[in-house]
């Protein structure tokens, strides 16, 4: 399958300018439009060992554009380029950015990568604008900083190309943009989604972790406990009554679910700004998606038997995922140090959008909280995972004034105000509750009056069939 590429900017060409005119840098890369894949390869690898940069194809090493280069011919080198290190590299897809209507290929190299890589057999690094091999010194500190192994990139057993969902990959591939001369089959290796085994027409791809839970039909087949569990609470601590929603397949599906289930599950009250009444979130939903993207890349997929819980209570949202911090980064140095447990993972997901890859969102996370006047987001590891914990606005942010404990009379019929009145004092309501405050309306029209109070957001669904019952949201 090979896709043509369109332009895929993600860098403009003032700002790439710019960066080009102050030359070489420990953090960007100059290479020729004619370099090798060797050539690019030693220059990605000094970047991948140090702390990462950009990669631009197509320049003289002062900066200057050299134009006339094929944009397909540079692409397809970059690709090789990322396959000779080793082990292979995991980069963002590259980009062509066109200054002056020339194109330069551009190569994303993320800071805090988990591996040390080398190219035939040499262990490189940046400093002072230049690639060089590291010291004996230098090689044991970073031994000693990327110690955990990727799992992720491991082959999983039992499981074939036939267990990977061709259109998701498809649908990846147009988003990625691949290039005319770029092989799928290459490609998912550069991704670490497929390990590759043997040459040609012999080579056989066996799915790798990563590919399973990015591309597979049904990934909790072969990792039972990759899954979201997402419950909601009534009141401040676990009780009896609740909402839950397991929910698996790829994991970008699992993103959207997830963020779904606490978009239907959280409140929304009114408070007065100024003469004007507006709406207010519990929870600030970018603030959420940033959460659940994180609690899904870099969560330990090694760990078995536990998946990500997501958890909603009255005055806070906890999400705790599998796995401690990874390599050195601490509590201490979380908004400063970039260290990806799951590079595969998080490359693809970037790809997809669904993540920054040169920052994992926390400071945003914080910044929004903080400008919405609420407390910043709550870090904290456990014995064997990581937990993030949001407080709700409802409490800190709503105006009392503005806060209507029952809806507008308009939106309700009197069936349905009565029913409201009820839950006020038992705390829950069922149809046949329902059934003797209305007696002479049908069942049909008591489940509409039902699902309608639950469309709006007032009444929560507990259970299924004859065990149905109902809460105030």
């Amino acid at each position: 399958m090979k896709l043509n590429r369109r332009e895929n900017t993600t860098i403009t060409p003032e700002a790439l300018s710019d960066l080009l005119a102050g030359g070489e840098t420990d953090r960007l890369l100059l290479l020729s439009a004619k370099a090798s894949p060797s050539a690019i390869a030693e220059g990605l690898v000094g970047l991948a060992n140090a702390h990462g940069g950009l990669a631009v194809v197509g320049v003289t090493k002062g900066g200057k554009v050299q134009g006339g280069g094929d944009q397909d011919a540079m692409q397809e080198r970059t690709l090789q380029a990322g396959l000779l290190a080793d082990p292979p590299l995991i980069l963002p897809a590259a980009h062509v950015v066109e200054i002056d209507g020339d194109p330069l290929v551009v190569v994303q190299v993320p800071p805090g990568l988990p591996h040390i890589y080398s190219v035939q057999g040499r262990y490189l690094t940046r400093t002072a604008g230049q690639s060089r091999p590291l010291t004996t010194p230098e090689l044991r500190q970073l031994l000693f900083d990327r110690t955990e192994a990727g799992f992720e990139i491991g082959p999983v057993d039992g499981a074939g190309l036939d267990d990977l969902d061709r259109g998701q990959i498809r649908r990846y591939l147009e988003t990625i943009q691949a290039g005319p001369q770029e092989d799928v089959g290459d490609l998912l290796v550069s991704r670490g989604c497929v390990v590759r085994q043997g040459d040609g027409d012999d080579a056989d791809y066996t799915p790798t972790a990563a590919g399973i839970l990015l591309f597979g039909h049904t990934p909790q087949r072969f990792l039972r406990s990759a899954e979201i569990v997402c419950v909601r609470y009534p009141g401040p601590d676990m009780s009896d009554e609740f909402v839950r929603q397991e929910i698996g397949g790829p994991l970008g599906d699992q993103i959207r679910q997830a963020e779904a289930f606490v978009v239907g599950n959280m409140r929304r009250d009114m408070r007065i700004a100024g003469m004007v009444r507006e709406a207010v979130n519990e929870y600030p939903v970018a603030v959420v998606r940033e959460a659940i993207v994180n609690a899904v890349a870099h969560r330990d997929y090694s760990i078995r038997g536990e998946g990500i819980r997501l958890l909603m209570f009255s005055d806070r949202l906890e999400i705790y995922s599998p796995g401690r911090l990874p390599g050195h980064v601490t509590l201490e140095n979380l908004l400063n140090e970039r260290y990806s447990r799951n590079e595969a993972i998080v490359a693809v997901l970037s790809d997809l959008g669904y993540i920054e890859r040169l920052g994992y969102g926390i400071d945003r996370m914080i910044a929004a909280m903080q400008g919405l006047g609420l407390p910043a987001p709550e870090f904290a590891e456990t014995a064997a995972g990581f937990q993030v914990i949001l407080r709700s606005a409802a409490n800190s942010q709503v105006s009392a004034l503005a806060v209507q404990p029952m809806p507008p009379q308009s939106f309700l019929n009197e069936r349905q105000e009565a029913a409201l009145a009820f839950l006020q004092q038992s705390g829950r309501i069922t149809n046949s509750d329902y059934q003797q405050l209305a007696p002479d309306v049908s069942a049909e029209t008591i489940r509409r009056d039902l699902s309608d109070l639950v469309e709006q957001n007032i009444l929560i669904r507990i259970g299924s069939k004859r065990a149905t019952y109902y809460i105030l949201k």
